[in-house]
């Protein structure tokens, strides 16, 4: 309706204007040729009474022809005819007009002007020389303007009742057809819109008009079954897409596990040993009781210890799906750190768990999927463990810093949860930073890494709204930092 409202608006000032100018024009030409009618009607009246009042002031005197102009004043109703004499004497007419303005009439010309006489309307005041036997005089023709301003009057109204109808039929049938044509027509297409700007991608009725309005829904409907068929294509490209990184992410644990093994081997060593050792005194004839009591229950804690073991393996390598819940971070880079302990043992790699520094520091909360970023500082820790092949320290810790996130996310500066992964290796180069997080990109041997580690890493903490920050300064050693944000 709004559309419909400006259409009506610009129509009404278009009919007014158009309106306003055809009554002034005609205004202005009726008043020119009112006024030429009032100019030629004195003209011919001053000039018969002129010459009339002339021959008779020579042949019977001058009271014989004032009489004939008293009695020619008297026959014209609409006219004022007066003899005035100039210049004026004691006693004598006085006339409308200044004396300036009559100046001509003192050298035989006809002067026509505008006076107001006292109490009457504006008039027309023609001036015709009458000079007889040495007298200068001149005949004075006052006709009233306001014939032609009750003119004006009447034109102006019946100019304003023929806009005022005019503006108010044109009005309505703007008013009708703006409904009919563009309204009803723009409110489906509204509706439409808003129902593609909720995601609802199907097609409605086209509107039934032949012009740029239904051009313009077929069009929409057209937009609408190409979105449609974009957004099926998408949504299975996606569910392909996260598949397939599900299965990356998958094969990385598998990597993984498959590296732990020689670890966890090692780790179970010493309780088979010791299981092994006390269940041969259980066998002997001459234990005593309690004896094969206690080597029992050391059987029993050194089974649930190779349990605890296997269980955290498989629990590493089994599929899950993504569910965030608020994780303590320290708790969790704790565990992962155990893990990977005989692993790093092996190598000759001590990992420490740095303290919480400060008050209000202990376990960091924040909202993640425990099991996918447990795999991200796994891939970082054992990809520390990789660096440093001779041995070497790791120093883990968690705490909170003011970071501004990189310019490919955006954001202002804020507090956030930070993972430090440090290590004493040999350090990377400016160029091998450029690529460190690129699929399949690896510095070590052949059989030593599959360059998905970090990428995955990279991939798990963006999904979960945080970056990672690498620094290293080649035979120095490398520092990865997982900023996350803080749960509140």
């Amino acid at each position: 309706m709004k559309l419909t409202r400006k259409l009506v608006i610009v129509l009404f000032l278009g009919v007014f204007m158009v309106l306003t100018i055809h009554a002034y024009t005609r205004v202005r030409r009726e008043l020119g040729l009112f006024e030429v009618d009032m100019k030629r009607d004195a003209h011919i009246i001053g000039r018969v009474l002129s010459a009339a009042a002339s021959e008779i002031w020579l042949s019977d005197g001058r009271e014989r022809a004032l009489r004939l102009i008293r009695d020619a004043n008297e026959r014209e109703s609409h006219v004022t005819i007066r003899y005035i004499v100039l210049p004026p004497e004691p006693g004598s007419e006085v006339p409308l007009a200044s004396l300036e303005a009559l100046a001509p009439v003192l050298h035989d010309q006809e002067v026509v002007v505008k006076a107001t006489p006292p109490g009457k309307a504006e008039s027309l005041v023609t001036y015709f020389p009458l000079h007889v036997e040495g007298t200068t005089g001149a005949l004075e023709l006052a006709e009233s303007l306001a014939g032609e301003r009750r003119y004006i009057e009447r034109t102006i109204r019946n100019t304003a009742l023929a806009t005022g109808a005019t503006v108010l039929i044109c009005g309505l049938l703007a008013t009708v057809v703006g409904v009919w044509l563009v309204g009803r027509p723009m409110q489906q297409l509204i509706g439409q819109a808003r129902r593609v700007g909720g995601g609802d991608l199907r097609t409605g009725p086209p509107v039934a008009q032949d012009d740029e309005i239904g051009e313009m829904s077929r069009e929409m409907n057209a937009m609408c079954e190409r979105l449609f068929a974009a957004q099926s294509r998408i949504t299975a490209e996606t569910s392909a897409r996260l598949t397939a990184i599900e299965q990356l992410r998958h094969a990385d644990r598998l990597v993984t596990v498959g590296k732990l093994a020689s670890g966890v081997a090692h780790e179970l060593g010493a309780p088979l040993q010791v299981v092994t050792g006390r269940a041969r005194m259980i066998c002997e004839d001459d234990t005593p009781r309690e004896e094969a009591v206690a080597n029992a229950l050391i059987i029993v804690e050194q089974g649930h210890r190779m349990a605890e073991i296997i269980r955290q393996l498989l629990d590493f390598a089994r599929r899950r799906g993504a569910d965030k819940a608020p994780v303590g971070l320290r708790g969790l880079l704790s565990r992962t750190c155990g893990m990977l302990g005989p692993l790093a043992e092996k190598q000759g790699v001590q990992i420490t768990l740095a303290e919480p520094q400060g008050e209000g520091e202990g376990d960091l909360l924040a909202s993640v999927d425990a099991s996918q970023l447990g795999q991200a500082l796994t891939n970082l820790v054992l990809n520390a463990i990789q660096a440093m092949p001779r041995g070497g320290m790791i120093t883990a810790s968690v705490g909170r810093e003011r970071a501004r996130p990189p310019a490919d996310m955006g954001g202002e500066e804020g507090e956030h949860v930070c993972i430090h992964i440090e290590d004493e290796g040999e350090g990377m180069t400016p160029e091998v930073l450029e690529h460190v997080f690129e699929p399949f990109f690896t510095t070590k041997q052949v059989g030593d890494g599959t360059g998905l580690g970090l990428s995955v890493a990279w991939g798990i903490v963006r999904e979960h709204g945080g970056w990672i920050d690498v620094r290293s300064t080649p035979g120095e050693g490398s520092r990865f930092s997982i900023y996350l944000p803080v749960e509140a």
